[in-house]
């Protein structure tokens, strides 16, 4: 059962459809269902299949290489010498197959490329003098570990140069996606409920499918995240380490930015984290980027240079919100938070980290989705006559129009107070005074629950309710 994934499916089975021989690479974060994908687009039927081991040396590597090429049919005994020979180990075996496209999974490459094992030239070798000579290949290879993949095979100067056929990132579920899974589990949860989920673990698959239908939501979350073996409460390391060879650096990041709802600059970054400024850094960020823990974005008034790094991943939000700082388990710790002042504060937060997530769907609800947008913060100080604001969510357009949402997480619909159509009314004015004028200002509000009409939200062009944001992109 697939929930959701229909374009990489066609994908999938375009590869497999193509009349030459063809090169696929598929990457994503631990635990995004990547295994799962192309076993189920394949019917868990390959004319071979194997799994690198975690944490492994080439010996133990070569041995299990060897075993899984005798489990698809081969007769070589023992473990391959290398990897020029496993490789040509296996272009035996696929020789001796008798199917008109022989699929070929490897899965967790990144593991198998231990220092010094030849690894990447032994595969270059592989498909540039056998496979891609053919017309009856599709090799798959998957991993974790996403910038492994982009530098080693997708992005190599080297002999996979321009190799790779189809590459596939495979990403987090939407709210659609997410609610449509609650569905197959019979979880019976309310939109609020299945986005309070997604603001706690993201839209990551398999931490979803360790949800109990027996337990309510927040009894879920104090089984998994904050009792004695929660199968989630260990997650935050083993979910690094997973993707990057040296995890400490890049977690050193990740907890510096935790400290900043707005983000950091590069500067501040390297003086937090304690980290040297060199190209390491500049690559650790880049990393960080593709795997979807942080987002990088300009202030209207910033150039380049002056960027903010903002930490946007929901699972590493919670975790150092609410976890890292409770080290002893405590039964019903989560629900008993519920409805508190800091809990609020932690919704609001999270809530804004789940739009960041759905910026497509809300342009789907503007009806903007044709047109072409520019995502922005913007923030300017207070001068002798004029208050300070900040604008964390801006759709810039090339209609001439900028969007501003403000974004609202409460239990009930939101009420807009006078005291807060003042300080909407100076966002719109200052505002159009870093435009000079040239673009017209629409104020949204996204709301959990909605925005009670009075007197005062006369100045909202638009409001975007939750189920908005469960529209499938």
């Amino acid at each position: 059962m697939i929930i959701g994934r229909q374009k990489e499916l066609q994908r999938l089975r375009q590869a497999y459809e193509s009349p030459y021989s063809q090169f696929v690479a598929l990457y994503g974060r631990r635990r995004v269902g990547k295994t799962f994908l192309v076993r189920e687009c394949f019917d868990y039927t390959f004319s071979f299949s194997h799994t690198g081991l975690a944490n492994a040396p080439t010996r133990s590597q070569l041995r299990e290489f060897g075993s899984s090429l005798r489990q698809y049919g081969a007769t070589q005994k023992g473990a391959p010498k290398d990897w020029y020979e496993a490789f040509e180990s296996l272009g035996y075996l696929l020789d001796s197959k008798d199917q008109a496209k022989k699929v070929v999974f490897i899965d967790e490459v990144p593991w198998m490329d231990a220092p010094r094992s030849s690894f990447i030239s032994a595969l270059e070798h592989f498909w540039n003098s056998w496979a891609s000579a053919r017309r009856d290949i599709l090799l798959i290879i998957c991993g974790s570990a996403t910038s492994w993949m982009i530098d080693k095979v997708i992005n190599d100067h080297g002999g996979l140069y321009n190799r790779v056929t189809t590459r596939i990132h495979l990403h987090q579920f939407t709210l659609n996606e997410c609610e449509r899974y609650a569905e197959a589990l019979a979880l019976h949860w309310s939109r609020r409920q299945i986005a309070e989920a997604y603001m706690i673990l993201g839209g990551v698959p398999y931490y979803w499918s360790l949800f109990d239908r027996s337990l309510s939501l927040g009894q879920n979350v104090d089984a998994l995240l904050f009792e004695e073996g929660g199968e989630l409460r260990n997650e935050y390391r083993q979910l690094y380490a997973s993707l990057f060879r040296n995890p400490e650096p890049y977690i050193s990041i990740v907890e510096a930015l935790a400290t900043s709802q707005q983000g950091m600059t590069r500067d501040q970054l390297l003086t937090k984290a304690s980290l040297s400024d060199n190209g390491k850094m500049s690559k650790m960020l880049q990393d960080l980027q593709f795997c979807g823990f942080i987002r990088k974005y300009c202030h209207l008034s910033q150039k380049k240079k002056d960027a903010l790094y903002q930490l946007v991943d929901n699972y590493t939000l919670f975790y150092h919100f609410w976890v890292k700082n409770e080290p002893q388990p405590s039964r019903g710790f989560w629900s008993s938070l519920i409805g508190r002042p800091r809990y609020n504060t932690w919704c609001g937060l999270a809530f804004e980290r789940l739009c960041f997530r759905h910026i497509e769907q809300i342009k789907c609800a503007l009806g903007i989705q044709g047109i072409i947008t520019n995502i922005r913060s913007w923030h300017v100080g207070k001068s002798a006559e004029k208050k300070g604001t900040q604008i964390d969510l801006l759709i810039d357009r090339s209609d001439g129009v900028v969007t501003v949402c403000e974004i609202k997480y409460s239990l009930s619909p939101y009420v807009v107070t006078e005291a807060y159509r003042e300080t909407l009314l100076n966002k719109i004015e200052r505002l159009s005074e870093a435009f000079n004028q040239s673009k017209s200002v629409q104020l949204v509000m996204v709301s959990a629950s909605g925005v009670e009409t009075n007197k005062n939200t006369d100045i909202l062009q638009r409001t975007i309710p939750l189920d908005a944001l469960f529209i499938e992109s």
